[in-house]
Protein backbone atom coordinates (compact mmCIF):
# COMPACT_ATOMS: atom_id res chain seq x y z
CA UNK A 1 0.00 0.00 0.00
CA UNK A 2 1.12 3.61 -0.54
CA UNK A 3 2.43 5.18 3.08
CA UNK A 4 1.48 9.13 2.26
CA UNK A 5 -1.84 11.01 1.85
CA UNK A 6 -1.38 14.98 1.17
CA UNK A 7 -3.93 17.50 0.95
CA UNK A 8 -4.44 21.17 -1.00
CA UNK A 9 -5.04 23.69 1.55
CA UNK A 10 -5.78 26.44 -0.83
CA UNK A 11 -6.63 29.06 1.57
CA UNK A 12 -7.64 33.22 1.53
CA UNK A 13 -4.25 34.44 1.03
CA UNK A 14 -2.51 31.30 0.01
CA UNK A 15 -2.02 27.73 -1.58
CA UNK A 16 -0.20 24.70 0.40
CA UNK A 17 0.41 21.41 -0.37
CA UNK A 18 0.91 18.68 2.34
CA UNK A 19 2.13 15.34 2.33
CA UNK A 20 0.99 13.20 5.72
CA UNK A 21 2.06 9.95 7.07
CA UNK A 22 -0.32 7.36 8.68
CA UNK A 23 0.48 9.04 11.98
CA UNK A 24 -0.48 12.77 10.84
CA UNK A 25 3.02 14.06 11.02
CA UNK A 26 3.83 16.39 8.52
CA UNK A 27 6.70 15.10 5.26
CA UNK A 28 6.74 17.28 2.93
CA UNK A 29 5.12 21.32 2.42
CA UNK A 30 5.07 23.99 -0.24
CA UNK A 31 3.31 27.32 0.04
CA UNK A 32 2.30 29.88 -2.42
CA UNK A 33 0.86 33.27 -2.52
CA UNK A 34 -1.79 34.72 -4.37
CA UNK A 35 -2.56 38.13 -5.31
CA UNK A 36 -5.35 40.02 -2.91
CA UNK A 37 -7.17 42.50 -5.39
CA UNK A 38 -9.31 45.19 -3.78
CA UNK A 39 -11.28 46.54 -7.29
CA UNK A 40 -13.72 48.98 -4.63
CA UNK A 41 -14.18 49.61 -1.39
CA UNK A 42 -15.56 46.12 0.43
CA UNK A 43 -14.50 44.20 -3.24
CA UNK A 44 -12.49 41.23 -2.57
CA UNK A 45 -11.30 39.33 -6.00
CA UNK A 46 -9.07 36.41 -6.50
CA UNK A 47 -7.39 35.29 -9.85
CA UNK A 48 -9.04 31.82 -10.38
CA UNK A 49 -6.38 31.02 -12.76
CA UNK A 50 -3.33 32.04 -10.31
CA UNK A 51 -4.87 29.88 -7.96
CA UNK A 52 -4.95 27.07 -10.06
CA UNK A 53 -1.29 27.89 -11.16
CA UNK A 54 -0.09 28.01 -7.82
CA UNK A 55 -1.16 24.67 -6.78
CA UNK A 56 0.37 22.87 -9.46
CA UNK A 57 3.56 24.85 -8.36
CA UNK A 58 3.07 23.76 -4.47
CA UNK A 59 2.38 20.41 -5.40
CA UNK A 60 5.50 19.91 -7.71
CA UNK A 61 7.52 21.72 -4.68
CA UNK A 62 6.32 19.51 -2.24
CA UNK A 63 6.81 16.26 -4.41
CA UNK A 64 10.60 17.29 -5.18
CA UNK A 65 11.45 18.27 -1.30
CA UNK A 66 10.13 15.20 -0.22
CA UNK A 67 11.74 13.13 -3.01
CA UNK A 68 7.86 11.18 -3.46
CA UNK A 69 6.28 11.09 -6.88
CA UNK A 70 2.53 10.60 -7.19
CA UNK A 71 3.02 6.26 -6.96
CA UNK A 72 3.51 6.85 -3.17
CA UNK A 73 -0.24 8.39 -2.44
CA UNK A 74 -2.72 6.51 -1.34
CA UNK A 75 -4.77 9.35 -1.95
CA UNK A 76 -5.35 12.98 -2.06
CA UNK A 77 -7.91 15.66 -0.13
CA UNK A 78 -8.86 19.20 -0.81
CA UNK A 79 -9.29 21.88 1.90
CA UNK A 80 -10.89 25.38 0.41
CA UNK A 81 -11.67 28.60 0.84
CA UNK A 82 -15.60 27.99 1.09
CA UNK A 83 -17.58 30.80 0.12
CA UNK A 84 -15.57 32.01 -2.72
CA UNK A 85 -16.46 31.49 -6.00
CA UNK A 86 -16.75 31.45 -9.76
CA UNK A 87 -17.72 30.94 -13.54
CA UNK A 88 -15.87 29.39 -15.64
CA UNK A 89 -16.65 28.37 -19.37
CA UNK A 90 -16.74 24.58 -19.90
CA UNK A 91 -15.21 24.28 -23.07
CA UNK A 92 -11.81 26.86 -22.59
CA UNK A 93 -11.47 26.26 -18.80
CA UNK A 94 -11.08 30.05 -18.15
CA UNK A 95 -13.22 32.15 -15.90
CA UNK A 96 -15.90 34.61 -17.12
CA UNK A 97 -14.03 36.97 -14.08
CA UNK A 98 -12.03 36.95 -11.23
CA UNK A 99 -13.41 34.89 -8.51
CA UNK A 100 -15.86 36.69 -5.86
CA UNK A 101 -13.81 36.66 -2.23
CA UNK A 102 -16.17 35.39 0.70
CA UNK A 103 -15.03 38.56 2.16
CA UNK A 104 -16.63 40.03 -0.39
CA UNK A 105 -19.33 42.64 0.43
CA UNK A 106 -20.59 44.21 -3.02
CA UNK A 107 -23.69 42.33 -2.59
CA UNK A 108 -24.86 44.42 0.39
CA UNK A 109 -27.61 46.22 -1.43
CA UNK A 110 -29.22 42.48 -2.46
CA UNK A 111 -29.08 42.01 1.15
CA UNK A 112 -31.02 44.75 2.05
CA UNK A 113 -33.63 44.24 -0.35
CA UNK A 114 -34.34 40.44 -0.06
CA UNK A 115 -34.19 40.84 4.22
CA UNK A 116 -36.40 43.86 3.50
CA UNK A 117 -39.58 41.43 1.79
CA UNK A 118 -39.16 38.46 4.28
CA UNK A 119 -36.93 39.38 7.01
CA UNK A 120 -32.33 38.45 7.44
CA UNK A 121 -33.69 35.02 8.73
CA UNK A 122 -36.25 34.09 5.84
CA UNK A 123 -34.05 31.02 4.60
CA UNK A 124 -32.67 30.02 8.13
CA UNK A 125 -35.47 27.24 8.49
CA UNK A 126 -34.11 25.59 5.08
CA UNK A 127 -30.52 26.75 4.90
CA UNK A 128 -29.10 27.55 8.32
CA UNK A 129 -27.85 30.92 7.17
CA UNK A 130 -28.92 34.18 7.66
CA UNK A 131 -29.31 36.61 5.08
CA UNK A 132 -25.54 37.85 4.32
CA UNK A 133 -22.93 39.14 1.90
CA UNK A 134 -20.64 35.88 3.12
CA UNK A 135 -22.20 33.37 1.19
CA UNK A 136 -21.78 32.38 -2.69
CA UNK A 137 -25.29 32.31 -3.68
CA UNK A 138 -25.81 35.83 -3.73
CA UNK A 139 -21.86 36.00 -5.19
CA UNK A 140 -23.52 34.13 -8.50
CA UNK A 141 -26.55 36.28 -8.57
CA UNK A 142 -23.89 39.70 -8.80
CA UNK A 143 -21.87 37.49 -11.37
CA UNK A 144 -24.83 36.57 -13.73
CA UNK A 145 -26.55 40.16 -13.10
CA UNK A 146 -23.34 42.20 -13.86
CA UNK A 147 -20.70 39.54 -16.23
CA UNK A 148 -21.60 39.98 -19.67
CA UNK A 149 -22.57 36.85 -21.37
CA UNK A 150 -22.29 34.92 -18.25
CA UNK A 151 -26.51 34.36 -17.45
CA UNK A 152 -26.77 33.00 -21.13
CA UNK A 153 -24.14 30.58 -20.79
CA UNK A 154 -25.01 29.87 -17.18
CA UNK A 155 -28.80 28.93 -18.37
CA UNK A 156 -27.39 27.18 -21.45
CA UNK A 157 -24.70 24.53 -19.02
CA UNK A 158 -21.60 26.44 -21.42
CA UNK A 159 -20.25 28.15 -18.12
CA UNK A 160 -19.76 25.93 -14.53
CA UNK A 161 -20.31 27.34 -11.32
CA UNK A 162 -18.46 26.44 -8.50
CA UNK A 163 -16.64 27.41 -4.95
CA UNK A 164 -13.01 27.01 -5.15
CA UNK A 165 -13.21 23.20 -4.48
CA UNK A 166 -15.23 22.79 -7.67
CA UNK A 167 -12.53 24.83 -9.96
CA UNK A 168 -9.33 22.34 -8.31
CA UNK A 169 -11.55 19.30 -8.63
CA UNK A 170 -12.66 20.16 -12.21
CA UNK A 171 -8.93 20.87 -13.38
CA UNK A 172 -7.57 18.43 -11.38
CA UNK A 173 -9.26 15.79 -13.23
CA UNK A 174 -8.82 17.14 -16.32
CA UNK A 175 -10.46 20.40 -17.09
CA UNK A 176 -11.54 20.64 -20.16
CA UNK A 177 -10.59 16.96 -21.21
CA UNK A 178 -12.99 15.05 -19.19
CA UNK A 179 -12.81 16.98 -15.88
CA UNK A 180 -15.14 15.88 -13.03
CA UNK A 181 -18.00 18.93 -11.59
CA UNK A 182 -18.61 18.45 -8.45
CA UNK A 183 -19.11 20.54 -4.58
CA UNK A 184 -19.46 18.36 -1.19
CA UNK A 185 -21.71 18.89 1.36
CA UNK A 186 -19.83 20.95 3.12
CA UNK A 187 -19.57 23.71 0.64
CA UNK A 188 -22.69 23.19 -1.04
CA UNK A 189 -24.40 24.67 2.58
CA UNK A 190 -22.39 27.61 2.52
CA UNK A 191 -24.06 28.69 -1.06
CA UNK A 192 -27.73 29.02 0.41
CA UNK A 193 -29.03 26.97 -2.39
CA UNK A 194 -28.98 23.75 -0.16
CA UNK A 195 -31.58 22.49 1.64
CA UNK A 196 -29.53 21.43 4.68
CA UNK A 197 -32.25 18.12 5.61
CA UNK A 198 -32.43 16.56 1.80
CA UNK A 199 -28.63 17.76 1.17
CA UNK A 200 -29.38 18.82 -2.58
CA UNK A 201 -30.30 21.77 -4.40
CA UNK A 202 -33.57 23.51 -3.75
CA UNK A 203 -35.75 25.11 -6.65
CA UNK A 204 -37.33 27.43 -4.37
CA UNK A 205 -33.71 28.92 -3.46
CA UNK A 206 -32.80 28.66 -7.04
CA UNK A 207 -35.59 30.73 -8.51
CA UNK A 208 -35.28 33.43 -5.30
CA UNK A 209 -31.20 33.99 -6.25
CA UNK A 210 -31.45 33.32 -10.05
CA UNK A 211 -29.31 30.38 -10.19
CA UNK A 212 -29.76 28.01 -13.52
CA UNK A 213 -29.70 24.25 -11.98
CA UNK A 214 -27.60 23.94 -15.19
CA UNK A 215 -24.21 25.36 -14.01
CA UNK A 216 -24.24 23.72 -10.68
CA UNK A 217 -21.64 21.33 -9.62
CA UNK A 218 -22.95 17.77 -8.46
CA UNK A 219 -23.47 17.36 -4.70
CA UNK A 220 -21.11 14.73 -3.30
CA UNK A 221 -20.28 13.33 0.10
CA UNK A 222 -16.75 14.92 1.66
CA UNK A 223 -15.25 11.19 1.67
CA UNK A 224 -15.31 9.81 -1.90
CA UNK A 225 -13.39 8.59 -4.84
CA UNK A 226 -14.12 11.54 -7.35
CA UNK A 227 -11.49 10.68 -10.24
CA UNK A 228 -7.81 10.25 -10.48
CA UNK A 229 -5.92 13.01 -10.65
CA UNK A 230 -3.61 13.95 -13.67
CA UNK A 231 -0.02 15.60 -13.94
CA UNK A 232 1.82 16.47 -11.28
CA UNK A 233 -0.56 13.83 -9.39
CA UNK A 234 -0.79 11.17 -12.25
CA UNK A 235 -3.09 8.48 -11.22
CA UNK A 236 -3.44 9.62 -7.35
CA UNK A 237 -7.32 9.26 -6.28
CA UNK A 238 -8.87 12.59 -5.47
CA UNK A 239 -11.20 11.19 -2.70
CA UNK A 240 -11.41 13.90 0.41
CA UNK A 241 -13.06 17.41 -0.05
CA UNK A 242 -14.04 19.80 2.93
CA UNK A 243 -14.39 23.23 3.32
CA UNK A 244 -11.55 24.59 5.26
CA UNK A 245 -12.96 25.09 8.32
CA UNK A 246 -14.93 21.57 8.43
CA UNK A 247 -11.67 20.46 7.39
CA UNK A 248 -10.10 21.62 10.66
CA UNK A 249 -12.82 20.61 12.67
CA UNK A 250 -12.25 16.95 11.18
CA UNK A 251 -8.08 17.18 11.56
CA UNK A 252 -8.94 18.09 15.19
CA UNK A 253 -10.74 15.04 15.93
CA UNK A 254 -13.90 17.05 16.80
CA UNK A 255 -16.16 13.59 15.93
CA UNK A 256 -18.09 13.78 19.21
CA UNK A 257 -21.30 16.32 19.65
CA UNK A 258 -20.00 19.38 22.17
CA UNK A 259 -16.53 19.36 21.19
CA UNK A 260 -14.97 22.28 19.48
CA UNK A 261 -11.99 23.76 17.59
CA UNK A 262 -11.24 27.46 16.49
CA UNK A 263 -9.60 28.13 13.48
CA UNK A 264 -6.75 31.39 13.84
CA UNK A 265 -6.09 32.64 9.92
CA UNK A 266 -7.39 35.19 7.61
CA UNK A 267 -10.13 35.35 9.75
CA UNK A 268 -11.47 33.51 12.82
CA UNK A 269 -14.03 30.14 12.19
CA UNK A 270 -15.28 28.60 15.41
CA UNK A 271 -17.57 25.18 14.89
CA UNK A 272 -18.48 22.73 17.31
CA UNK A 273 -20.23 19.15 16.63
CA UNK A 274 -23.76 19.08 17.15
CA UNK A 275 -24.29 15.39 15.67
CA UNK A 276 -26.81 13.97 12.73
CA UNK A 277 -29.70 16.41 13.51
CA UNK A 278 -29.58 20.31 12.77
CA UNK A 279 -30.52 22.72 15.10
CA UNK A 280 -31.08 26.32 14.14
CA UNK A 281 -28.82 29.18 16.22
CA UNK A 282 -30.77 32.07 18.02
CA UNK A 283 -27.64 34.05 19.56
CA UNK A 284 -26.40 34.83 15.76
CA UNK A 285 -24.57 31.83 14.73
CA UNK A 286 -25.19 29.32 11.63
CA UNK A 287 -25.89 25.82 10.87
CA UNK A 288 -23.53 24.13 8.64
CA UNK A 289 -22.91 20.42 7.48
CA UNK A 290 -19.65 19.39 9.25
CA UNK A 291 -19.20 16.21 6.97
CA UNK A 292 -20.33 13.67 5.40
CA UNK A 293 -18.08 9.99 5.19
CA UNK A 294 -19.47 8.18 2.04
CA UNK A 295 -22.97 6.99 2.97
CA UNK A 296 -23.01 8.09 6.42
CA UNK A 297 -25.65 10.22 7.50
CA UNK A 298 -24.39 14.03 7.71
CA UNK A 299 -22.82 15.19 10.46
CA UNK A 300 -23.74 18.76 11.04
CA UNK A 301 -22.15 22.04 13.08
CA UNK A 302 -22.85 25.15 14.72
CA UNK A 303 -20.37 27.76 13.44
CA UNK A 304 -19.18 31.79 14.64
CA UNK A 305 -17.50 33.39 11.47
CA UNK A 306 -15.37 35.92 12.30
CA UNK A 307 -14.15 37.72 8.65
CA UNK A 308 -10.91 39.68 10.05
CA UNK A 309 -8.13 38.89 12.64
CA UNK A 310 -5.26 37.72 11.11
CA UNK A 311 -5.69 39.40 8.21
CA UNK A 312 -5.69 43.02 10.75
CA UNK A 313 -2.35 41.95 10.78
CA UNK A 314 -1.24 41.40 7.10
CA UNK A 315 -3.00 45.38 7.01
CA UNK A 316 -0.79 46.52 9.76
CA UNK A 317 2.04 45.10 7.28
CA UNK A 318 0.71 45.64 4.26
CA UNK A 319 -0.95 48.99 4.23
CA UNK A 320 0.63 50.52 7.27
CA UNK A 321 4.11 49.57 6.88
CA UNK A 322 3.99 48.89 10.96
CA UNK A 323 5.88 45.97 11.02
CA UNK A 324 7.64 43.89 7.93
CA UNK A 325 6.51 40.43 8.67
CA UNK A 326 3.35 39.28 10.11
CA UNK A 327 5.41 37.21 12.95
CA UNK A 328 6.61 40.85 14.74
CA UNK A 329 3.15 41.74 15.28
CA UNK A 330 3.71 39.76 18.77
CA UNK A 331 7.48 41.70 19.71
CA UNK A 332 5.96 44.79 18.64
CA UNK A 333 3.07 44.23 21.18
CA UNK A 334 5.09 42.80 23.68
CA UNK A 335 7.01 46.20 24.12
CA UNK A 336 4.15 47.97 26.09
CA UNK A 337 2.20 45.93 29.20
CA UNK A 338 -1.21 46.25 27.71
CA UNK A 339 -3.13 47.74 25.45
CA UNK A 340 -3.13 51.50 26.75
CA UNK A 341 -6.73 51.51 26.70
CA UNK A 342 -6.99 51.21 22.97
CA UNK A 343 -9.06 48.62 21.17
CA UNK A 344 -10.06 47.54 17.47
CA UNK A 345 -12.58 46.83 15.80
CA UNK A 346 -11.60 45.76 12.47
CA UNK A 347 -14.94 45.69 10.61
CA UNK A 348 -13.37 46.01 7.77
CA UNK A 349 -15.89 44.56 5.34
CA UNK A 350 -18.86 44.58 8.29
CA UNK A 351 -18.92 42.20 11.07
CA UNK A 352 -20.10 38.36 10.72
CA UNK A 353 -21.43 36.37 13.75
CA UNK A 354 -22.80 37.06 16.32
CA UNK A 355 -23.57 40.78 15.02
CA UNK A 356 -24.23 40.04 10.84
CA UNK A 357 -24.04 44.03 10.33
CA UNK A 358 -22.83 44.49 6.98
CA UNK A 359 -23.19 48.46 7.61
CA UNK A 360 -20.00 48.19 10.14
CA UNK A 361 -17.29 49.46 9.16
CA UNK A 362 -13.86 49.00 10.95
CA UNK A 363 -12.43 52.02 14.16
CA UNK A 364 -9.67 52.63 16.55
CA UNK A 365 -10.84 53.74 19.99
CA UNK A 366 -9.43 55.30 23.03
CA UNK A 367 -6.72 56.85 21.49
CA UNK A 368 -5.00 59.76 23.06
CA UNK A 369 -1.33 60.89 22.76
CA UNK A 370 0.09 58.13 24.97
CA UNK A 371 -0.82 55.37 22.43
CA UNK A 372 2.04 54.40 20.12
CA UNK A 373 2.53 51.39 17.83
CA UNK A 374 3.35 48.95 20.53
CA UNK A 375 -0.32 49.42 22.31
CA UNK A 376 -2.01 49.49 18.41
CA UNK A 377 -0.07 46.02 17.81
CA UNK A 378 -1.15 44.61 21.22
CA UNK A 379 -5.34 46.50 20.42
CA UNK A 380 -4.91 44.23 16.93
CA UNK A 381 -4.18 41.01 18.47
CA UNK A 382 -6.42 41.49 21.71
CA UNK A 383 -9.15 41.64 18.93
CA UNK A 384 -9.20 38.44 17.78
CA UNK A 385 -9.76 37.33 21.32
CA UNK A 386 -12.73 39.38 21.49
CA UNK A 387 -14.48 38.89 18.58
CA UNK A 388 -13.67 34.98 19.73
CA UNK A 389 -15.21 35.56 23.27
CA UNK A 390 -18.38 36.97 21.60
CA UNK A 391 -18.89 33.81 19.34
CA UNK A 392 -17.59 31.58 22.35
CA UNK A 393 -20.87 33.03 24.59
CA UNK A 394 -23.30 32.78 21.61
CA UNK A 395 -22.21 29.15 21.41
CA UNK A 396 -22.76 28.40 25.16
CA UNK A 397 -26.10 29.96 24.79
CA UNK A 398 -27.33 28.28 21.93
CA UNK A 399 -25.61 24.86 22.64
CA UNK A 400 -26.19 25.29 26.71
CA UNK A 401 -23.07 23.11 26.67
CA UNK A 402 -19.96 24.79 28.62
CA UNK A 403 -16.90 24.56 26.56
CA UNK A 404 -14.28 22.73 28.87
CA UNK A 405 -11.11 23.72 26.63
CA UNK A 406 -11.14 25.39 23.58
CA UNK A 407 -8.67 23.73 20.57
CA UNK A 408 -7.09 26.12 18.73
CA UNK A 409 -5.03 26.23 15.09
CA UNK A 410 -4.18 27.82 12.29
CA UNK A 411 -1.44 30.06 11.63
CA UNK A 412 -1.95 32.51 14.79
CA UNK A 413 -1.75 29.95 17.11
CA UNK A 414 2.36 29.87 17.49
CA UNK A 415 1.83 33.72 19.01
CA UNK A 416 2.01 32.80 22.33
CA UNK A 417 0.90 36.20 23.55
CA UNK A 418 -2.51 35.96 21.56
CA UNK A 419 -2.92 32.52 23.03
CA UNK A 420 -2.63 33.93 27.21
CA UNK A 421 -4.66 36.50 26.30
CA UNK A 422 -7.53 34.39 24.66
CA UNK A 423 -7.26 31.83 27.67
CA UNK A 424 -7.72 34.84 30.14
CA UNK A 425 -10.22 36.44 28.20
CA UNK A 426 -11.81 32.93 27.92
CA UNK A 427 -11.58 31.84 31.74
CA UNK A 428 -10.97 28.47 29.79
CA UNK A 429 -7.94 26.77 28.55
CA UNK A 430 -6.94 26.82 24.93
CA UNK A 431 -4.84 24.07 23.87
CA UNK A 432 -2.75 24.29 20.68
CA UNK A 433 -2.06 20.31 18.91
CA UNK A 434 0.93 18.72 18.01
CA UNK A 435 -0.09 19.21 14.43
CA UNK A 436 -1.22 22.85 13.26
CA UNK A 437 -2.21 22.18 10.10
CA UNK A 438 -5.44 20.55 10.48
CA UNK A 439 -7.48 22.42 8.06
CA UNK A 440 -4.95 19.87 5.44
CA UNK A 441 -4.57 17.60 8.14
CA UNK A 442 -8.81 16.66 8.05
CA UNK A 443 -9.16 16.81 3.99
CA UNK A 444 -6.02 14.32 4.06
CA UNK A 445 -7.84 12.04 6.89
CA UNK A 446 -11.09 12.35 4.35
CA UNK A 447 -9.28 11.07 1.51
CA UNK A 448 -7.46 8.31 3.59
CA UNK A 449 -10.85 7.28 4.53
CA UNK A 450 -12.43 6.91 1.40
CA UNK A 451 -9.72 4.44 0.41
CA UNK A 452 -9.21 2.49 3.43
CA UNK A 453 -6.12 4.20 4.56
CA UNK A 454 -7.29 4.56 7.76
CA UNK A 455 -10.18 1.85 8.88
CA UNK A 456 -12.44 3.98 10.96
CA UNK A 457 -12.03 7.97 12.45
CA UNK A 458 -11.43 6.07 15.64
CA UNK A 459 -7.53 6.64 13.87
CA UNK A 460 -8.14 10.21 13.87
CA UNK A 461 -8.43 10.26 17.60
CA UNK A 462 -6.16 8.25 18.32
CA UNK A 463 -3.84 10.78 16.14
CA UNK A 464 -4.75 13.87 18.29
CA UNK A 465 -2.84 14.82 20.93
CA UNK A 466 -1.69 18.26 22.70
CA UNK A 467 1.20 20.75 22.11
CA UNK A 468 0.93 23.36 24.63
CA UNK A 469 -1.98 24.53 26.63
CA UNK A 470 -2.75 27.77 27.89
CA UNK A 471 -4.19 27.91 31.06
CA UNK A 472 -6.54 31.67 32.27
CA UNK A 473 -4.11 34.06 34.84
CA UNK A 474 -6.72 37.17 34.40
CA UNK A 475 -9.23 37.74 37.43
CA UNK A 476 -12.16 38.59 36.65
CA UNK A 477 -12.42 42.21 37.67
CA UNK A 478 -10.09 43.14 34.98
CA UNK A 479 -11.94 40.58 32.31
CA UNK A 480 -15.21 42.15 32.41
CA UNK A 481 -13.61 45.83 32.57
CA UNK A 482 -11.75 44.93 29.17
CA UNK A 483 -14.63 43.00 27.93
CA UNK A 484 -17.22 46.17 28.41
CA UNK A 485 -15.26 48.36 26.98
CA UNK A 486 -14.33 46.25 24.05
CA UNK A 487 -18.36 45.77 23.73
CA UNK A 488 -18.40 49.81 23.82
CA UNK A 489 -16.09 50.01 20.97
CA UNK A 490 -18.27 47.74 18.37
CA UNK A 491 -21.18 49.83 18.96
CA UNK A 492 -18.74 53.05 17.53
CA UNK A 493 -18.61 50.92 14.68
CA UNK A 494 -21.79 49.96 13.64
CA UNK A 495 -23.88 52.13 11.00
CA UNK A 496 -21.21 53.95 9.44
CA UNK A 497 -21.78 52.65 5.94
CA UNK A 498 -24.77 53.96 4.88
Amino acid sequence: MSKYIGAIDQGTTSTRFIIFDRNGQIVGLSQKEHTQIYPKPGWVEHDAEEIWANTRAVIAGALEKSGLTAIDFAAVGVANQRETCLLWDRQTGKPLSNALVWQDARTDQIVKRLAAEGGRDRLRVKTGLPLATYFSGLKLNWILANVPGARERATSGDALFGTIDSWLLWNLTGGVDGGVHVTDVTNASRTQLMDLATLSWDDDLLELFGAPRACLPRIVSSSEIYGAARAPLAGAPIAGVLGDQQAALFGQACLRPGEAKNTYGTGNFMLMNIGEKPFHSTCGLITTVAYKLGNLSAVYALEGSIAITGALVQWLRDNLGVIQVSAEVETLARTVEDNGDVYFVPAFSGLYAPHWKEDARGVVCGLTRFANKGHIARAALEATAYQTREVLDAMVKDSGVAIRELRADGGMVVNELLMQFQADLLDAPVVRPRVIETTALGAAYAAGLAVGYFQSPQEIVENWGIDKRWLPQMNEERRRRLFGAWRKAVDRSLGWAS
